[in-house]
Order: structure tokens, then sequence, then C-alpha cells
């Protein structure tokens, strides 16, 4: 009461309020009556002769507990906002996370490590039983968050104990512990020191040179915490059931090494394992090896911003002599992936089209009856409006006409989508202009708001703010820790970091994608959004390849939405559930389900590779053959040749006049493909605009960085 009497609150107020009153409360036991004030002495005398110590104890324990829930008691408690949102044993699992958190935050400030490990579990004991104190704390803490609070909560599976019980409990998968290695950085690469990473494999070294197949992870934790060694279960379940090698990068954390340190890393490594051909992990370097990629929650940021780079490379046609192309990966498996750094409020009608498409009501149905009920919820009508599942009655802003210019849909394709972004999203110079209105109209001047094609809603961000495990505030220590203090990145172009963005031309060349979301995740909204997206770019491509002809060796049948992106959304959890499957036993299944998708996507790729080798090979028998029966090959060939001459230059003289005419004509599709090939970017090795330093430490939006990240580090000192 002391720090609200005085207007600010603080821990110190508290304190000295507690010593007051121990203090008071000792001298009085010394100093005062033994058995109290008069009236408490009468009171004594009559209760002692008909209770005894003990019951005195358990009445006065039984009163103060009876105050403390007096609301409770009478009906007049505050509604349980957890009531309806997660499953039973989700919750369960929460419960006893949230009580390790509040454990290890109250013990990290002790100096000495063994008791400060000792202490955290015997804290964590006591959350578990004060289960509202615990929630009490860690809301408090996360709403004064520092990279020490993150990394404390996060890499609490590596402590001593915990990590022994986590051992104890966990099924055993493998006979082999995982190898520390360092992979080095190619030639091509900026920077020279070497990329940490743990191998899981079930078997010796040796036995890798016969095996040219490989899962890289990328695991999560915020940009700022979390090794590897962090995702133990996951990471052996899978090397064992798999029986493949599992890379996982122990990339470099922010704030000490912010964007776009990790992301190179993490592409470094990829394009150091396929120019090696595998041999910087121990196998033949005979073939190149086909590798799947994986990341969960800030992996999978990554692990798809590493994609689209190497998409990047792929089109890049300044590349030098001594970089070869670099293939892409054989697919991704992403876990609940964090693909916008945009906190955003509303969905917008192209993000809500892509949710609301015909073909994936069957995946999104629960997801988007959600968002469609929020409303509803908080106006308390059980019923739901009649456009409800209704499809916007014209075309959706963000999709393209077929009467567009050729020019404009390659410039689309080329340039990031903000549209898709939860933020920046008004394009004020794309506005048009006011038309003349009637009389009656232009004598009102209120403000009227423009009919939406969809129903409004709010990001998941926003709808689940009070979970458990993922919250606005932790998100905003994030990705402030991830860009750092320097860096002023467009949040409405860079599609690195906000890999939402990408551009149409590099979707169409991304590969197969898996994605396992929790429906009640505050990242849903990136997994559908993203997925939606893919499938949109891709089927835009095959319908341009069909019209024109241009059918490749994929494109032998119909489009199947399954070949691009798959998605699966698990009702009643949120976040991260595949870090903690002791405590979330379902998730054993689901770790399972990704070491299936991750071999299919690998037999798949071999599989392509096999149909085109055997292709290769009948078109080389095809022409041995037509080559070697001829009697006199030489004439005939000169004869086809100088017959095919001689027509050439008829229809050459022909078709003179025609060219004469077309080349007066100023806007010729084809007089345009130099300056649409300049819209996209022209290589990934080129500095983004995001990367630009400020020019003095006295410019506004440096110093307002510097006030938000020097809390999180720890660089500010409370008075």
């Amino acid at each position: 009461m002391l720090d609200h009497v005085l207007g600010k609150p603080s821990v110190k107020s508290r304190r000295l309020q507690v010593l007051a009153v121990l203090t008071f409360w000792s001298f009085y036991l010394f100093k005062g009556h033994r058995h109290g004030p008069p009236f408490v002495r009468k009171l004594s005398k009559i209760s002692s002769k008909v209770l005894t110590a003990w019951q005195t104890v358990v009445l006065t324990m039984m009163y103060l507990y009876a105050a403390r829930n007096f609301s409770t008691l009478v009906g007049l408690a505050s509604p349980e906002p957890m009531a309806n949102m997660y499953d039973a044993k989700y919750f369960r699992a929460t419960w006893v996370l949230t009580a390790l958190d509040a454990g290890f935050w109250t013990a990290m400030k002790i100096k000495r490590k063994w008791i400060r490990d000792i202490a955290s579990l015997v804290f964590s004991v006591f959350y578990l039983v004060a289960a509202e104190r615990a929630d009490e704390k860690v809301r408090k803490v996360r709403g004064g968050l520092t990279v020490e609070h993150l990394r404390v909560s996060w890499n609490k599976g590596t402590t001593t104990y915990l990590g022994a019980i986590q051992n104890l409990m966990r099924p055993r998968f493998t006979r082999w512990p995982p190898r520390a290695i360092r992979i080095p950085r190619p030639s091509t690469s900026d920077y020279k020191e070497p990329v940490s990473g743990w191998l899981y494999y079930d078997g010796p070294i040796s036995d890798l040179e016969h095996i040219n197949k490989i899962i890289l992870d990328i695991p999560g934790g915020g940009f700022v915490a979390m090794d590897p060694r962090c995702n133990d279960d996951k990471l052996f379940s899978w090397a064992g059931k798999t029986g493949l090698p599992v890379l996982s990068l122990d990339y470099k954390k922010a704030p000490e090494f912010p964007y776009p340190y990790a992301l190179n890393e993490c592409f470094d490594v990829y394009a150091t394992i396929i120019r090696s051909k595998g041999r910087c992990i121990g196998m033949s370097g005979m073939d190149i090896p086909n590798v799947v990629v994986t990341g969960d929650s800030a992996g999978g940021n990554l692990a798809t911003a590493m994609t689209l780079m190497i998409t990047e490379s792929t089109t890049n046609r300044r590349q030098s002599s001594i970089q070869a192309e670099l293939p892409m990966p054989a697919g991704l498996v992403l876990l609940y992936p964090g693909l916008d750094m945009n906190i955003g409020n509303w969905m917008s009608d192209e993000q809500m089209s892509l949710i609301k498409d015909r073909r994936m009501r069957a995946t999104n149905k629960d997801y988007l009856r959600r968002k469609s009920m929020q409303y509803n919820d908080l106006v308390g009508t059980p019923h739901q409006s009649d456009d409800e599942d209704e499809e916007p009655a014209g075309p959706v802003s963000g999709t393209k006409s077929s009467k567009l210019d050729v020019g404009a849909i390659d410039s689309g394709l080329r340039s990031p989508q903000p549209e898709y972004s939860h933020a920046n999203r008004q394009t004020w110079a794309k506005s048009q202009p006011s038309t003349p209105a009637s009389t009656k109209e232009t004598s009102s001047m209120s403000h009227r708001p423009e009919p939406m094609h969809t129903r409004l809603a709010m990001a998941s961000m926003i709808s689940y703010f009070n979970d458990r495990v993922l919250t606005p505030e932790m998100m905003r220590a994030m990705i402030i820790l991830y860009i750092g203090p320097h860096n002023r990145p467009d949040f409405s172009q860079d599609y690195l970091l906000s890999p939402i963005l990408a551009p149409d031309y590099l979707l169409q060349k991304f590969p197969k994608t898996y994605f396992l979301t929790g429906e009640r995740d505050p990242l849903v909204d990136d997994t559908v959004i993203f997925a939606g997206r893919l499938r949109r770019a891709k089927q835009a491509l095959h319908s341009q390849r069909t019209s024109q002809g241009m059918r490749g060796l994929d494109d032998n049948t119909d489009f199947d939405e399954k070949d691009v992106a798959e998605v699966v959304l698990i009702p009643g959890i949120s976040h991260g559930f595949t870090q903690f499957p002791t405590l979330y036993p379902p998730a054993w299944k689901l770790i399972d389900r990704c070491a299936r998708w991750a071999v299919d996507l690998l037999n798949t790729a071999d599989a392509r590779v096999q149909k085109e080798q055997h292709r290769m090979s009948q078109r080389h028998h095809m022409r041995t053959e037509s080559s070697g029966d001829e009697d006199h090959p030489l004439e005939i060939n000169m004869t086809k040749m100088r017959s095919r001459t001689i027509s050439d230059e008829a229809k050459a003289k022909a078709s003179a006049p025609e060219q004469t005419e077309n080349s007066s004509e100023p806007n010729k599709p084809n007089g345009n493909t130099k300056k649409r090939k300049s819209n996209g970017r022209t290589g990934f090795g080129q500095k983004s605009k995001s990367l630009v330093k400020l020019d003095s430490s006295d410019d506004l939006l440096g110093r307002r960085m510097q006030g938000l990240a020097g809390p999180l580090t720890g660089a500010h000192n409370e008075d």
C-alpha cells in the first residue's frame, strides 16, 4: 500500500513496507505483554477452555483463506480468462511451465550457481501449489522483460537438475549421443568464423558416407535464446525414427549478433553442405545431398528467409563464375513459425480472402469460426450474422485482373507484398480521387467508413494476448532485440525479416512446405496467410504455363494444392508444444508426424531425380538411334538444312513489312524485358535497405531505439 500512497510503485517501497510490518510485530512480541492487549486476554481465556492450540491455529488459517477468497464464495469473482482457452492436457502443461518460470525468475539473482539451481526447483514446487501467485509473478516479470529473463526462462531445460529429470523421463531413441560440430563458411561469404551446431545421428560418423540425405534444423528461441540441446526430445526422436543425420544449428543470438547475422549463418551452412557435397559433416562427397529444412518459432522465420535467399540466388542473373547455383531444399517443415515482425491489430481484406478460400475451408473451419465469433463474444450475442460465410461480391483488392498490363503484373510479382502483413497496409498514393457526390451527401460532413469485403477480424497476436506461453510483451522484446538499436528496417519491404511479404515470383519457386501450428497460437495467422500465398502463387504459375503450353516435368498432372503446402492446425493448444513433450504427451505423435513429413519430402525428391535421369537417358538413346541408321547421314542432313534455309529466307521476306509496322508500336512487351527484370532484387549478396546505420547519435529514432533496447539488454541501471 505504501507505494500506492506515494504514487511510485517499486520493489524498494514494497520491501520497506514488509520490513516495517515485521519490525513492528517483532518489537511488540518481545516488549509487549505475552498474552496480548487486555481484550485479547479475555478472549484467550474463553477460547482456551474450548479450543486447543492446534484447533486455534487451524481456525485462524481457515479464516484467512476464506477472507482471501470471499468474492469467490459469494459468487462475485472475476471471470476466468483461461476457461475455454486450451484443452485440459495443454493447460496442465502450461501450469507446470508457469510455475517453473516463476521459480527460476525468483532465483535468478542468486550468484552461486549450485544454490541458484536448487533454489529454482524449490521455488518452482512452491509455485506449483500457489498457482495464482505464479501467474502474478509471471505477469509482473513479463511487464518488464529483459534479455536475461528470456534466457533464464527458455534455457532452463539445460540446467543441471532439470536436465537430468528430462533425460530420465525421455524414451531412449538413439544409442549415440549428439556430436558438437563446426561448419566452415563458404568462400563467397563475408564472414570467416565457423558456425556451431549439433549432429544427431544414431550411428558412427563413418556410416554417413553411405547417406545422401540430411535434415537441417534451425531451432527457435525468439532469436535470443535456446541452443539445439533445448530441443533434445524432438531431435533425438527424429534421428531415431528416420535413421538420418539431423544437423541442428547453434546460430549466434541477439542482441550481441542482431539481424541479419543469424540468417547469414544459416545460409552459409546450407551453401557449405551443398558445395562440399556433405563432406563438411562426414558424407562421401560423391553426390549433392538432399536437404529438408525444419524450423520452429523464430527458427521457422530463419528457415523461410534462408529459403527465400536460396531462391533469390537461383534467379540472380549476375552470378559470378565461381559461385555455382544452389539447388532448392527438398522441402520445409515449419512448426508454429513467426513470419511477420509487424504486430498489428486487424486482419486485412487480402488476408481474410486467403483464409476464407473455399478450398481451405476444411482446414480453416474452426480457426475461422473463432475469428468470426470474436465480436459476438464481446457483445454477448449467441448468433452469427447472416453474411458470415458469404464470399466477397467483387474482386478482393490485391488479386490481379486478367486485363492488367504485362509490365504491371511483372512488377507486382517481383515486389514485396505489404498488404499481407499486419501493418503498413494503407496505400495513400494509390487512393482514388474523390468523385462528385450528390447534394444530399455533400451536405453531411460526417465520416462514413468504407464497406469491407470480408468480416472484420482481429489478428491472432491480439486475439490471444493473454496466452500463457507467448505474449505481446515477449514478441515486442524479441523483435527489438533481434533488430538491434542501430538497424532501421522497412517493415513493409524487407521480406527477409518478415517472409510473409515475399514477392510472388519467389513464392512460385518455393519448395513444398508442411505447417504444424496450434489453433490458439498467437502466430497462427502467419501460418495460414503464408500457406495461402504459396498456393495462390503456385496456382497462378501453373495456369500461366498451361495457357502458354509450357508444360515441364512436374506439369504432367493437374494442379494439386497438396504438392504446394499442407497445413495442420491442432485445436486447443498454443505455442511451443514440441519443446515439452514430457509435460504434454500428445506432442510425441506430432513430432513423429514431422519426421514422416521429412522422409516423404526426401523420398519425393529422390523420385523426381530418378525420373529426370530416366528421361535424359531416353533422350540420349533416341539421339543415338536416329544418328546411326542412315546410309548417307551427311548428304541427307545437308539437304534438309538447305531446304530449311530456303524456307526460312522466304518467310523472312514475307514477314519483313509486318516487322516494320510492329517496330513503330511504343508499348511492345518485348521492349520492356530488361526494365521488368530490374524491378526485383539483383542478388542476395546486396545489402538490404533495412541495414542503414544512423547518421548520428542525436537522431530521434536512434535515441528512441536506444531507450527501448537499453532496459531489455540490462544496460539501463535502476535508481
